[in-house]
């Protein structure tokens, strides 16, 4: 991948597909319909409620969590108001459930928040959280099957809350094969560049942390 590829600033690795609609790295494609398959055989339809994300729609997660606008949580789930926390914290609050900017995952198209849509109740919203992977939430049967079966066709779990300082999300498989090496070429150098062009909120705060943020939350993940 390219610089600008692995920054989620350019889409020229993305293509998309209809069904289920999700936009995905084009060597993905294949893998994920492969898992699609199996699952369907025990019963699963499995979607992506999230696949690719850009560089803008991640900046704008970022600045809206950065400033208030946008809901922000600690480890266990509980809301926190960002006005009552210094730069540093809002940092460090945000890293806990997303990506900085030029470091998210998805900017490579690899990595997929997988659900079940024949398990979604009627009128029920998905939420993402971790309560609805495990019983009696209705992703659980999925999670279960996923943990068993989803590494044979290339797919793992980079954050389980172990290694990683991204908390544990059990929605959220990466394709090793591409998002491994992508993984490596994402230096600190790169996103502190990128970073330094970009109306990030807390920038300054950010880039002075920028080599231990990257070791933390970018090349630090948990392996099966």
């Amino acid at each position: 991948m390219t610089p600008e590829e692995l920054t989620g600033r350019a889409r020229s690795h993305i293509a998309e597909l209809s069904d289920p609609p999700c936009a995905l790295h084009s060597q993905v494609i294949a893998p994920f319909a492969s898992l699609r398959r199996a699952a369907a055989l025990e019963g699963f339809d499995i979607v992506a409620a999230s696949g690719f994300r850009d560089f803008a729609r991640q900046l704008a997660i970022w600045n809206g969590k950065f400033r208030g606008t946008i809901p922000l949580h600690d480890a266990s789930g509980r809301p926190l108001e960002a006005s009552r926390l210094a730069p540093a914290q809002r940092i460090d609050a945000i890293l806990t459930w997303s990506a900085l900017p030029g470091a998210s995952r998805h900017h490579w198209g690899t990595d997929l928040d997988l659900i079940d849509r024949r398990a979604i109740p009627t009128d029920y919203r998905v939420r993402l959280v971790a309560d609805e992977f495990v019983a009696p939430g209705p992703f659980a049967p999925l999670a279960a099957w996923l943990e068993r079966h989803a590494l044979r066709f290339g797919f793992f779990r980079p954050y389980r809350g172990i290694v990683s300082g991204v908390s544990a999300e059990p929605w959220h498989y990466s394709f090793a094969p591409i998002a491994e090496p992508a993984r490596r070429r994402l230096s600190a150098g790169l996103l502190r560049a990128t970073l330094s062009a970009a109306d990030l909120a807390g920038k300054q705060q950010v880039l002075e942390r920028i080599e231990e943020l990257h070791a933390r939350y970018v090349a630090g993940i948990d392996w099966p």
